[in-house]
């Protein structure tokens, strides 16, 4: 099956007005990625060699979003919704090419397995023209059931067209399916539209290529990957069953989830054997953990790259440009953005880096921050290699604090500090004897004649 081509056609026109939103429903997210762009994903997983989209509603925004996750993907506009078979036909240009395979697929299926598709597309390459893919959901009632005969695929009947018999049946139609290139467009141009909505039904060209003698299968994929979106609880219930399936796979790689339920992936995070995450972590987009990390409880990590060993949290926060080298520690109430905190640094409690380096081995005190924006402009810091800055201190950049720099606690520092250096960047600290008493008794005498005068 390796040698043979095969169009993805993705149905995402729909509308979506049960999610209750201006934006087109396949575009929102799983994991934080569009759901469609989960379909893609799944597509070419199962050897799609081009994608075709058909849209409809919120083209434009459509387009837009389909350049960043699938730049290769045609776009074919739907402009009346006259059923599942007319849209496909929306694609007839790309249909025409020669593919030998067609996988017809819809964008709001964002959990479908890629295995499931490609055995589908087995099914074309050991001879069959249509092979349905079918599911077993917990209640079949409201579905299509996937009628066989003989080991062949004889019908898809609606629910309410089915016998008592056929109603008693669990196997159920998904939706989508795999057509035969050779015989798609054929099939498709057959589908009539004499029903009681006066749609063309992608469903009918099973019993059209019966009709033709030709080999009609079904295959069969989890619930799971059959579920549809149609609204934000069952998209919530996606999300749900997408985290699931990749903390289990996180798990079986070596990663310790101390409380896997509370943690929450992005499409694309990366975390090597070993690391430890311990409960409530959030991995936004681009995260990528090296092995024997420890990312303590209720860190927010994006856009960010930890090296082996590192120490991250808890209650820590990564944001995009965020690089943290070999044995690197951020800890508690610390905010890192895009700075690279270099092997063995420590930056320990209630700290901002941004828009910076912090030197191999230095150390970062409480309460520290670098100033990095004037409200128009962003500027760097450099902290070398050793260097140490002590608690509750401002570093003004752009500054550089040199190797081995030790900047006093409290200091604000406004100008760069050379190798070895110890800068003071602080008012001298002056103490009035009895001044304390003497304040307090006054603010305590104002205070009172305050509230005689409000009685």
């Amino acid at each position: 099956m390796s040698q043979r081509s095969c169009l993805s056609v993705i149905l995402a026109a729909g509308e979506g007005t049960r999610m209750k939103s201006a934006m087109p429903k396949v575009l929102h997210a799983i994991a934080g990625l569009p759901m469609v762009a989960h379909v893609v994903k799944a597509a070419e997983a199962a050897g799609a060699t081009g994608l075709a989209l058909v849209i409809g509603h919120g083209a434009d925004e459509m387009r837009k979003a389909v350049q960043k996750f699938a730049p290769k993907a045609e776009t074919f506009v739907q402009e009346k919704r006259l059923g599942t078979a007319h849209a496909v036909l929306a694609a007839r240009e790309a249909i025409a090419k020669g593919y030998d395979d067609i996988l017809v697929m819809f964008g709001d299926t964002p959990l479908i397995d890629a295995a499931a598709l490609a055995a589908a597309r087995q099914k074309l390459a050991e001879g069959a023209a249509v092979a349905v893919i079918g599911f077993r959901p917990p209640n079949p009632t409201g579905y299509g059931r996937l009628i066989e005969k003989g080991g062949r695929l004889v019908a898809i009947r609606e629910e309410k067209d089915c016998s008592e018999a056929e109603k008693k049946l669990g196997f159920c139609n998904a939706g989508m399916m795999a057509v035969a290139g050779n015989q798609a467009l054929r099939l498709l141009d057959k589908v009539g539209n004499n029903n009681a909505k006066g749609e063309f039904y992608l469903t009918d060209i099973v019993e059209l290529a019966g009709a033709d003698g030709l080999d009609v299968v079904a295959t069969e994929a989890s619930f799971d990957s059959a579920l549809g979106i149609n609204n934000r609880a069952e998209l919530a219930e996606a999300e749900a069953i997408w985290q699931a399936r990749q903390r289990r796979e996180a798990m079986l790689a070596g990663v310790t989830l101390i409380a896997p339920e509370t943690v929450y992936f992005s499409h694309d995070t990366e975390i090597g054997a070993d690391t430890i995450v311990e409960p409530h972590v959030w991995f936004g987009p681009g995260v990528k953990i090296a092995s024997g990390a420890k990312i303590h409880a209720f860190s927010h990590i994006e856009g960010a790259t930890i090296a082996s060993n590192c120490d991250v949290g808890p209650f820590a926060r990564l944001r995009p440009g965020a690089d943290l080298r070999q044995k690197a520690k951020v800890g508690n109430f610390c905010e890192v953005k895009q700075a690279t905190i270099e092997e063995g640094a420590k930056v320990n409690h209630l700290t901002y880096i941004g828009d910076a380096r912090v030197g191999a081995g230095a150390n970062i005190g409480a309460g520290t921050i670098t100033c990095n924006y004037d409200g128009f402009s962003k500027f760097f810091t450099d902290i070398g290699e050793g260097a140490f800055v002590g608690s509750n201190s401002a570093l003004v950049a752009p500054v550089t604090i040199g190797k081995g720099g030790y900047i006093a606690s409290g200091s604000v520092i406004t100008e760069s500090v050379p190798d070895d250096a110890l800068a003071f960047g602080r008012a001298r600290q002056k103490t009035l004897p009895g001044k304390g008493k003497e304040l307090r008794e006054r603010f305590a005498s104002a205070a009172a004649a305050k509230r005689r005068a409000a009685e």
